[in-house]
């Protein structure tokens, strides 16, 4: 059995639980979970014993006491003093989210170091070897990607999203949840509203993750003038993850009104080119068709281009289509690929 080694010290915390559950169920390989405290806070992980607690400061000597045939790093975004030397030393695979992040320059950095969140940056600068994150992409023997339609050049695909749930409680509520904290960095929210307010069949609606600040505004002043055939509901705290489960399985479809373009470190990032929309993971977790914007490059059949009447996609027409969720991502059959991917690795 091939020994591997997992590193999360930063965040993602939702892919290590998928990589969890998908390894768990492994004959092939065994894997040691090397997570830092806020990680450890952030999954319920009781009862697992191959989790090891761990940070920057210790996680290089404690890898150098085990014989591991592959090192898989989840997240660098900081600590690429500590990664470089991880990545020189050891057969290190790393997750990439933020693919223009990845080929930044030094230039690119240091000019964004003044650009915003200054404090935390200089730290990542002076304390962290900001500018030696390059040398950390470089020297790693292969870097992964979680979305099949981002797999160019020197990526490789890691597939981690395996339907979960199946069944939809019954509803006679036509239910459209639009999953995903509510910031309109992210999201076209504004043109969410405009839509919505002239709709005509019943609908409830779902803003499925905390709405804070302008966008909290903005939903409560929509909320006193709404369309009567409409039900609204949104979260001003952290929706809980079993809420988070109920509300998604409800779900008749998704609505994923993703912006085009984001930020990481000040670098651009485009979604469906250089960065994966965790709405996918959603869909494929959750069985469920989701619309995205008509520009969003994707090959994945369930989602669905949205159209200028999106009322009309809504609702009746998609009750019509339909996609095998349970034949393409079952856990077994997403395993089966992860394991064979692994061996590629090693």
């Amino acid at each position: 059995m091939k020994k591997i080694a997992y590193i999360e010290l930063d965040t993602h915390a939702e892919i290590v639980l998928n990589f969890m559950e998908l390894m768990n169920d492994s004959t092939a390989f065994s894997v040691d979970y090397y997570f830092s405290e806020k990680i450890l806070k952030t999954l319920d992980l009781q009862g697992i014993e191959n989790k090891i607690k761990s940070n920057h400061q210790t996680i290089f000597e404690q890898l150098q006491t085990k014989n591991y045939d592959l090192i898989i790093i989840g997240t660098v975004h900081r600590y690429f003093n500590v990664f470089e030397k991880i990545a020189e030393k050891f057969n290190t695979s790393i997750i990439c989210h933020n693919l223009n992040f990845v080929k930044a320059t030094n230039f690119n950095l240091l000019s964004s170091v003044f650009k915003e969140d200054f404090k935390y940056r200089l730290k990542l600068l002076l304390k962290e070897g900001l500018l030696k994150k390059s040398n950390v992409y470089q020297k790693a023997k292969n870097l992964l990607v979680l979305d099949e339609n981002l797999t160019k050049e020197n990526y490789s695909n890691l597939p981690l999203f395996y339907t979960k749930f199946f069944e939809k409680p019954e509803s006679e509520t036509f239910t459209i949840v639009i999953p995903g904290a509510v910031s309109r960095k992210r999201r076209d929210y504004e043109r969410v509203l405009k839509s919505i307010q002239i709709f005509h069949f019943l609908f409830e609606i779902i803003f499925l993750g905390k709405v804070q600040g302008k966008e909290l505004e903005m939903l409560q002043d929509f909320e006193k003038n709404k369309p009567g055939n409409i039900s609204f509901k949104y979260f001003t705290e952290k929706v809980p993850q079993n809420v988070f489960d109920d509300y998604m399985q409800k779900a008749d479809i998704l609505w994923c009104p993703i912006q085009q373009e984001t930020k990481f470190f000040s670098q651009k990032e485009i979604y469906g080119i250089t960065k994966m929309s965790g709405n996918i993971g959603d869909a494929i977790k959750y069985g469920k068709l989701a619309i995205f914007p008509e520009n969003y490059p994707s090959k994945y059949s369930f989602i669905i281009p949205e159209i200028d009447n999106i009322e009309g996609q809504l609702y009746p027409h998609q009750k019509h289509l339909e996609y095998d969720f349970q034949e393409n991502f079952s856990k077994e059959k997403v395993l089966k690929q992860l394991e064979k991917t692994i061996f590629a690795l090693l």
